[in-house]
């Protein structure tokens, strides 16, 4: 079964209707709180980084803070997140050159924020998509790439070449919503174990369900 541009506006379309409030599940204020936010959630669940940040930003939240505070101080802060000590690193590394390059401001462009420490081109396309309302891709995480393969976006593994076929496969104006609804999807339904097939929305599109319905 190929996917046709319809197709693919037909799955996302069932994808709103089935999660009408989905949004990015990180806590945040400013762009700044958003930008620590996802380099924090890396290799890590996004409810630990909501139980692990509301401390921190009540105390320290503007670059200057993390740029000044001591290393073992922002590594002690972070630790439930995992990977603490190369997380703080690269926060505080990134924090320094905000603060001596752009006026301690988040900048609003990919190119620039993949420039910074720890940030990657998923972390650029939460920050642009949630503090900056100006979605420039798809944030590809596991749960995108599981159903990009399932479903038949994409048969890539590597997470930029999956998100080149899914921008490939839907005008920009549907980039929004494709960051939340793969996301929530995967969480809830299109499970890594055991996904919930039989109560799927969209397992009329899934290639993965076709051939295993079938054998």
């Amino acid at each position: 079964m190929k996917m046709n541009e319809k197709q693919n506006i037909e799955i996302i379309e069932k994808l709103k209707k089935t999660y009408p409030d989905a949004k990015c599940s990180l806590d945040f204020t400013t762009p700044f709180e958003m930008l620590i936010a996802v380099i924090l959630s890396a290799q890590c669940t996004d409810e630990r980084v909501n139980k692990t940040t509301p401390a921190i930003f009540a105390k320290y939240n503007t670059p200057e803070d993390f740029a000044n505070m001591d290393l073992s101080l922002l590594e002690s802060l972070i630790h439930p997140c995992g990977f603490y000590r190369n997380k703080a690193k690269n926060i505080q590394a990134t924090s320094k050159i905000l603060v001596e390059k752009y006026h301690s401001q988040v900048p609003n462009t990919m190119e620039e924020l993949m420039s910074l420490p720890g940030v990657g081109r998923k972390t650029a396309n939460v920050v642009m998509l949630e503090a900056f309302n100006n979605p420039q891709g798809v944030a590809v995480d596991t749960h995108c790439k599981r159903i990009a393969n399932r479903i038949g976006f994409s048969k890539q593994k590597e997470p930029e070449k999956i998100e080149q076929d899914i921008l490939k496969a839907f005008p920009k104006k549907y980039y929004y919503v494709l960051n939340h609804v793969l996301i929530w999807h995967g969480r809830n339904i299109c499970t890594a174990r055991n996904p919930k097939c039989t109560t799927c929305p969209i397992s009329n599109y899934c290639q993965e369900y076709q051939k295993t319905s079938k054998a």
